[in-house]
């Protein structure tokens, strides 16, 4: 996943005002307590920040790869 793409992500499921709250201000702790801006500035892949953003605010596993978008597992 690319920032692009992870950026589409986060607009898509929680639009784009809260979204960005979303990425500034939760802390994940699955990324060792930073917040999805923190993570992906600190160099974590951004399709593990999206993982752990999802894993905490319960989005369901069928729209983990975007609202609209194939599942690509197959």
């Amino acid at each position: 996943m690319k920032l692009s793409e992870f950026r589409i992500a986060v607009d898509d499921e929680f639009g784009a005002g809260y979204g960005r709250v979303v990425v500034a201000d939760l802390v994940l702790p699955t990324l060792a307590g930073r917040t999805a801006e923190q993570a992906l500035a600190d160099g974590v892949p951004a399709r593990e920040v999206w993982n752990a953003l999802c894993d905490a605010t319960d989005v369901p596993s069928h729209r983990r790869y975007g609202v609209g978008r194939l599942d690509h597992r197959g």
